[in-house]
């Protein structure tokens, strides 16, 4: 007995810390391949462009310049991803590349969760492995969405970005990992209280950055464990769901102090009256990601861990694994609840979804568990010489593979991170040498004026003028009067106050983008909407 206790630490095997940081390692080495794929393609727009995604950038740079903060923001505030692109933007890389460190660092973190969702070490596990099986799915997946649709269904490479609820998916995540390993304590029918209170610190700050926590993670894990607390008797599971509902309830009473950053409740996001629009829109997109061959092969992987989610759920059961059934479960009732809320709720954003892709990954981490046993007592037999070659050998492969994707990795990142782009550089040197205040409209102006040094020379309006306080610092707008606007093909015609036309001002030309510059003829601000 004692050499079966000892026997993952023996010769035969590389010590945990060098398990730990090898796979920490090849962690390192999907991260910067999966931001080297999107970057180098048109998933790029998402990554440094899009107006939705420079949002962390431009509350970080308006920080940075002293600004007086009074942002009108969604229903999400974006609070873990603003602390951590900050942090980022420290080390100096630009804009671009502050962005697509922020990738690698969330796909990183994407590894750390599911480490934790593995397990602790020991007899018939290999938890380091089945974290990265579980981060190697994860890439698959994202580096077949290389289109620039910010609405398709291609929700994977989301985590990627600042602004697409990445710190809410790591959220769910760790909120399993923690119930996981709660369950599978020794002492089992003591209240845990430091997982208690971990789960509720976790709920509270997710929710209080982003309700849609509740929806992925709250509602459906609480589910399952008042299911496992009622059938298999574990008061711990009762404890635990209580501890998660807790914790989101407070996260709802902290936005209460920050209502007035909140420019939309949500409510509006929701008609149950349109919930036959919301199947047929989501069943569109759907079909649109089967149309290609890579969201094929990827949607069929997904579909199939779903499945494996709900069988490992009834085998883990009868084997009594409370802790891996309670990952299984949330692998498919997680993607089932959301969409169907989603549906019923009459929404229209692909971006609500995001379950249905990383939580049957779930399956992926379970898988090396289930299967270790068999392969255990398979090599029991194999001499000691041999197990110790397979450690090096493992190791060695381990340490190429990092060298190797950060040897043609970080290049095609930095390239795409420094591409130049003389329409921007056009427009922001104006600006910067005019001196004067310009706007322009959402899905216009958000990008030079992240590129400014002073990101107060751009205000953000809509095609009446009109203040426009949307994912914007409100202080932008005191203003009053700007002089000259900036136009592209995304820009609606504007219809200016006061008589005023663009043709009566001098046009510059910035390839994709128009500078219309009034001079000495200023145009006033019209009343503040969102």
């Amino acid at each position: 007995m004692h050499r079966l206790r000892s026997r993952p630490d023996s010769g035969r095997e590389l010590p945990r810390w060098a398990r730990e940081t090898l796979g920490a390692a090849v962690a390192v080495a999907v991260a910067v391949a999966v931001v080297a794929v999107l970057a180098a393609s048109a998933r790029s727009e998402l990554l440094f462009r899009d107006g939705d995604s420079l949002v962390t950038t431009l509350i970080v740079r308006s920080i940075a310049t002293g600004q007086p903060q009074d942002w009108a923001l969604s229903t999400v505030l974006f609070l873990p991803e603003t602390v951590v692109l900050a942090a980022l933007t420290l080390i100096g890389l630009g804009v671009n590349g502050t962005l697509a460190l922020a990738g690698v660092v969330n796909i990183l973190a994407l590894y750390g969760a599911l480490r934790l969702v593995a397990g602790r070490p020991g007899r018939g596990r290999a938890p380091v492995a089945a974290a990265l099986a579980g981060l190697a799915g994860f890439a698959l997946i994202a580096m077949s969405e290389t289109s620039a649709d910010r609405d398709a269904l291609e929700l994977a490479s989301l985590l990627a970005t600042t602004t697409y609820y990445s710190a809410t998916v790591l959220g769910v995540l760790l909120a399993v990992g923690i119930v996981r390993r709660a369950l599978e304590r020794e002492a089992p029918d003591t209240v845990p209280r430091g997982p208690m209170i971990v789960l509720g610190t976790v709920a509270a700050a997710s929710v209080l950055s982003n309700p849609l926590f509740a929806a992925w993670a709250t509602v459906p894990l609480a589910a399952v464990l008042v299911t496992v607390a009622a059938v298999r008797r574990r008061r711990v599971a009762a404890w635990l769901a209580g501890a998660l509902v807790a914790g989101s309830l407070i996260g709802f009473l902290g936005r209460m102090p920050l209502s007035h950053l909140i420019a939309n409740s949500g409510a509006g996001y929701a008609d149950v009256t349109r919930w036959a629009d919301s199947l047929v829109y989501y069943a569109d997109l759907v079909a649109q990601r089967w149309s290609s061959p890579l969201g094929a092969l990827s949607s069929a992987l997904l579909l199939a861990l779903w499945g494996w989610c709900a069988t490992a759920t009834v085998l883990l059961a009868r084997r009594g694994a409370t802790g891996a059934m309670v990952v299984a479960a949330c692998g498919w009732l997680m993607p089932l609840a959301v969409a169907a809320g989603a549906v019923v709720l009459g929404t229209h954003a692909a971006r609500y979804l995001q379950p249905i892709e990383f939580a049957p990954l779930l399956g992926l981490v379970l898988l090396p568990e289930m299967a270790l046993p068999a392969w255990e007592r398979r090599r029991g037999s194999l001499p000691r010489p041999a197990g110790r070659v397979r450690a090096t050998v493992n190791a060695a492969a381990g340490v190429l593979v990092l060298l190797v994707s950060l040897g043609v990795g970080i290049p095609r990142i930095s390239a795409a991170a420094t591409a130049p782009d003389g329409d921007l550089d056009c427009v922001v040197s104006w600006v910067e040498q005019s001196g004067r205040t310009g706007a322009g409209q959402f899905w216009t102006v958000r990008l030079p004026k992240a590129h400014l040094a002073d990101p107060r020379a751009l205000v953000q309006v809509d095609h009446r003028l009109r203040a426009y306080a949307w994912l914007a610092n409100r202080d932008d707008f005191a203003v009053g009067e700007v002089s000259f606007l900036v136009q592209d093909a995304q820009s609606p015609s504007f219809e200016l106050p006061g008589g005023a036309f663009i043709d009566d001002a001098d046009q510059i030309s910035c390839g994709r983008y128009t500078i219309s510059d009034f001079g000495e003829r200023p145009l006033p601000l019209g009343p503040e909407r969102s």
